[in-house]
C-alpha cells in the first residue's frame, strides 16, 4: 500500500517531540503539507527545521500557540484557517495519587487533553464537511479503557477524548470525513524517557531495566511486553489519516501492545 497524501494539509497539535513530532514526520513522508505546533516558538521553529531535514521532499511549517487555551486555539486557527487533516495530539500525564490532585490539575488536565480537540474539531470539522473530505484523529490511550490509578485524572481525560470522537463521527453520516481514536500504550517518547530516567536514578537501575520493570508491574498483560517507539504509534494514525482508510469510521484503534484484554 502506497499511501499519498499530497494536497492535503495536516495540523499535529503537541508535534515539537515525541509522538507528535513522529506523526508529523510521517504524514510529511506521505506528502502532506504539515503544520508543527507548540506553546513555544523557538521549539516549533526548531522541530519544523528538524523535520525539513528529516524529510528533504516534505512541505512542513510551524505555528505556535498555547491549544489548552481559548484564546491559543483562537491565534492558531487565524494563522491556519483550514485544514484536510487534525490529529489532535496535545496532551499532559502525571502520575499523582488520587487524594493528592487538587482542583486545579483536574481542570488543566481537561483543557489540554480534552478542550484542545473539541476547540479545535469544532473550528475545523465544518470546512471539512463542506468540502465532503476530512480526517480528525484523536490521540488517546489504553488509559481510557484501563482507567490507571496512579493518574485517575489522566485517565478520565482520555476516556472523554473517546467520547469526543465517537459523537463528531456520528456528525459525519454520509460524507468522506471520518473521526477515529487512536489508543497508544506505553510509549518511548522523549517526556517518558525522561520519567524512566528518573525512576532509574531513584532505584540505582539502568533505563533499560526501568523500562522493562514498569511494564512488567504496571502493564503485566502487555503481549509486546516492552514500550513501543513513536514511529509503531505514528504508522497507525498515518494510515488512518489516509484515503485509504475511508471505511473506518467512529473507531478506537489500539496501538497498546495487547495490554488491553479485552475481544472488541
Amino acid at each position: 500500500m502506497k499511501i499519498d497524501l499530497l494536497g492535503k494539509t495536516a495540523l499535529v497539535t503537541g508535534s515539537t517531540s515525541g509522538i507528535g513530532h513522529a506523526i508529523a514526520k510521517g504524514l510529511a513522508s506521505a506528502g502532506a503539507s504539515v503544520v508543527v505546533n507548540g506553546r513555544n516558538q523557538a521549539r516549533v521553529d526548531a522541530a519544523a527545521a528538524a523535520l525539513a531535514m528529516a524529510v528533504p521532499q516534505g512541505k512542513v511549517r510551524g505555528i505556535a500557540g498555547d491549544v489548552s487555551t481559548a484564546p491559543g486555539c483562537e491565534t492558531l486557527v487565524a494563522a491556519l484557517p483550514d485544514v484536510d487533516i487534525l490529529i489532535n495530539n496535545a496532551g499532559i500525564f502525571e502520575p499523582k495519587g488520587f487524594f493528592d490532585i487538587p482542583d486545579e490539575d483536574w481542570t488543566r488536565f481537561f483543557e489540554v487533553n480534552v478542550m484542545s480537540g473539541v476547540r479545535l474539531s469544532r473550528a475545523y470539522m465544518k470546512g471539512m464537511l463542506k468540502r465532503n473530505w476530512g480526517r480528525i484523529v484523536f490521540i488517546s490511550s489504553e488509559s481510557a479503557l484501563n482507567i490507571p490509578k496512579e493518574m485517575i485524572h489522566y485517565g478520565v481525560t482520555k476516556t472523554a477524548q473517546l467520547a469526543v470522537s465517537r459523537g463528531l463521527a456520528e456528525m459525519t453520516r454520509g460524507t468522506a470525513v471520518t473521526v477515529n481514536a487512536v489508543l497508544p500504550g506505553p510509549t518511548m517518547s522523549e517526556g517518558v524517557e525522561t520519567f524512566m530516567r528518573d525512576l532509574a536514578r531513584e532505584n540505582g537501575q539502568s533505563v533499560e531495566e526501568a523500562a522493562s520493570q514498569f511494564v512488567k508491574q504496571f502493564r503485566p498483560t502487555s503481549l509486546l511486553q516492552r514500550f513501543a517507539g513513536v514511529d509503531e504509534i505514528a504508522n497507525m494514525v498515518v494510515y488512518i489519516s489516509s484515503k485509504e482508510a475511508s471505511a473506518t469510521n467512529g473507531a478506537a484503534l489500539r496501538a497498546e501492545g495487547g495490554i488491553v484484554q479485552t475481544i472488541a
